[in-house]
């Protein structure tokens, strides 16, 4: 099996359902060894987004989310957003193993690793939103995080820390507000879907760790983290209000949120 050329198949796929039975059988091919890494590989340009086939694609100002959960479509609208995240964070961590080459195969354990869990998230979100009589595609969605992961093909550093360091972590911050609408919520489908959230951002935690990891390995002594998000200052990449507690555990300092916290004053 060659680990790029196959990866290339599974990024690329535009269905989900052939995504993912991609990703299923490379990735139990990867795990028994069968994977032979190419030196000299030249990565293809995405240039639009896997599920450009099947969702609308609009400007992210142009999403209207509900305030509330007050009706099963307000509910189906949060999921599917939610859903989006994490279909678009599946072709982030692919094309991170895909676009990267000659790193330690430790990276790729990793970036396979994170792909595998975000297919699970996609799927628990897909059921309940099935269970609701929607699918991914229902609604309009954005490509912001397709735009990171565009802007950032150049730099294993920079994809790092903006998309996987950054950006992920905005995901940690949002969490609690997604579950504090769940809980003012009567719909019968609010407890299923709250423990997907509590999977998400234990899962999440992780992925976001794993971005500061090879931020740190990919990085020049010299690079600031606080600099690189000011260069990409157009992709929002600090939260208004930050979850301390899951940025710590995914490997930011606590002075470091301060100094973020102060150079991004909203």
């Amino acid at each position: 099996m060659n680990f790029h050329s196959q990866l290339e198949k599974i990024l690329f796929a535009n269905s989900p359902r052939e995504k993912i039975q991609l990703f299923k059988d490379f990735y139990a091919n990867f795990l028994a060894g069968k994977g032979i890494f190419e030196d000299h590989f030249s990565p293809k340009i995405m240039q639009k987004p896997s599920y450009y086939t099947f969702c609308t694609i609009v400007h992210p100002t142009r999403i209207r989310r509900p305030k509330y959960i007050n009706s099963t479509q307000s509910l189906a609208k949060i999921i599917h957003s939610i859903a989006h995240i994490e279909y678009s964070a599946i072709d982030l961590a692919l094309d991170a193993s895909y676009r990267f080459i000659n790193l330690p195969k430790e990276y790729y354990q990793d970036w396979l690793m994170v792909a595998n869990e975000e297919i699970q998230h996609f799927l628990l979100l897909e059921s309940v939103l099935h269970e609701l009589g929607y699918q991914y595609g229902d609604f309009p969605v954005h490509q912001n995080l397709f735009d990171a992961q565009r802007a950032t093909n150049h730099s294993l550093s920079h994809r790092m820390g903006l998309v996987h360091r950054a950006l992920e972590a905005n995901g940690l911050d949002a969490n609690p507000f997604v579950c504090q609408k769940i809980m003012q919520s009567t719909h019968h489908a609010k407890n299923k879907f709250q423990e997907i959230l509590d999977i998400i951002l234990r899962d999440e935690i992780s992925h976001v760790n794993k971005g500061d990891k090879w931020w740190r390995y990919s990085k020049t002594p010299d690079e600031s983290f606080a600099n690189l998000l000011l260069n990409y200052k157009n992709f929002s990449p600090l939260s208004k209000i930050i979850n301390t507690s899951a940025r710590l555990q995914a490997g930011y300092t606590q002075q470091e949120l301060n100094e973020l916290k102060e150079i991004f004053k909203h």
